[in-house]
């Protein structure tokens, strides 16, 4: 832990924030090199002048920092700095990217995120419609990333394990101070399935203010951010706009319009959000960030390809369907696709559990 004592120190100088730390480090490379510099040197840095300098070269490490790190490491935690490879990289691309997080299980460097976010008093159809997406995300390799708070968050995190899928959760809150109390064991799952991640000291207390920083690294480390029920008061909306201004995508489930558990989701969709009925949908949006990576076998690309897209004519006939049953003389006037085919490919959905058949040929989403 030796080594990450620098970035402790360097971060525990007054004055110097996370925006200045990013431009502090891109700089000097490292924290030990910041140490190292000359007043005259670290004055070339905007937002450096010459009393911080000054501040920064006469800098100790507090006696109570150590004393973190130890318990990090007595815990069971890790510390990934932004030099550690597992660092999430689409993280380091924000203007203000925490220095170091703590972190409770396995962080790997992959990029393959969508955050999935929204009411912490949600309803029964939030929750539902939350678990299948994430559900079917997980199925397709998709990291799930959302905060562990109570509610839309909650679902996110269950519906991909149900998924058997990874998730990562990141907390406004020290690891040792879980919050909400009774998802203390969705945190060790979490943990093993993933990795419960925080920018904030172990103890640190789940205070309202941490939660707006919080929510852009959850829109930070994530290709995109689906919002699936807020309100227009939503903390959701500040992870919306966060991943917006951070160039990521921005998506929306919507709700009943009698619903105003749903007015901030339908007001994102005015806005410009992409509309989601299925995880295809997101699919199809990012697809050119989550395709397949150069390390993986020919026979792995076949079978993430596979699995992550579907024909023109499948989605065609995914979209014809719905939570209510169609018959399949509808369903053939609507895409105007040759009957066999949509046979054919309507069984191969039901082989899949995508799909469900009442009696008299009617088709509906499973």
């Amino acid at each position: 832990m030796d080594n990450i004592l620098p970035w402790f120190a360097l971060k525990s100088v007054p004055g110097i924030g996370n925006l200045l730390y990013n431009r502090i480090i891109k700089h000097f490379k490292s924290p030990e090199a910041v140490f190292g510099a000359s007043c005259e040197e670290l004055t070339q840095i905007e937002g450096v002048s010459d009393r911080l300098a000054t501040t920064i070269i006469k800098h100790r490490l507090p006696e109570h920092v150590k004393k973190e790190v130890d318990l990090v490491a007595e815990k069971g935690f890790r510390i990934v700095t932004m030099a550690d490879p597992d660092y999430p990289p689409l993280l380091l691309e924000i203007p203000d990217p925490p220095p170091f997080l703590y972190v409770s299980g396995i962080l790997d460097s992959s990029s393959n995120n969508v955050a999935v976010v929204g009411s912490r008093n949600a309803t029964d159809y939030g929750i539902l419609i939350t678990k299948r997406l994430c559900t079917d995300l997980a199925s397709l390799n998709i990291t799930v990333a959302s905060g562990m708070a109570r509610g839309i968050d909650t679902a996110a995190h269950e519906g991909a394990l149900s998924g058997k899928g990874k998730t990562i959760a990141v907390l406004g809150s020290g690891l040792e101070r879980i919050y909400p109390a009774q998802n203390q064991k969705l945190f060790h799952m979490i943990s093993e399935n993933g990795a419960v991640i925080t920018e904030l000291p172990l103890m640190a207390e789940p205070d309202a203010y941490n939660f707006p920083a919080r929510n852009r690294i959850i829109s930070g480390i994530s290709l995109g951010t689906v919002v699936v029920e807020a309100t227009k008061q939503s903390g959701s909306l500040i992870t919306a706009r966060l991943a917006a201004e951070q160039n990521r995508e921005v998506f929306a489930v919507p709700g009943s319009i009698q619903s105003f558990k749903s007015t901030g989701t339908h007001t994102l969709i005015k806005q410009g959000a992409k509309l989601v009925e299925h995880a295809q949908d997101i699919v199809d949006e990012l697809f050119h960030s989550i395709g397949p990576k150069e390390d993986i076998t020919e026979q792995g690309e076949k079978s993430r390809h596979e699995n992550l897209f579907l024909s023109e004519e499948e989605s065609l006939v995914l979209k014809a369907l719905g939570p209510y049953p169609v018959h399949i003389d509808d369903i053939i006037r609507k895409i105007k696709i040759e009957p066999g085919k949509i046979i054919s490919i309507l069984l191969k959905f039901e082989l899949q559990d995508r799909v469900k058949q009442s009696p008299g040929k009617l088709f509906y989403l499973a």
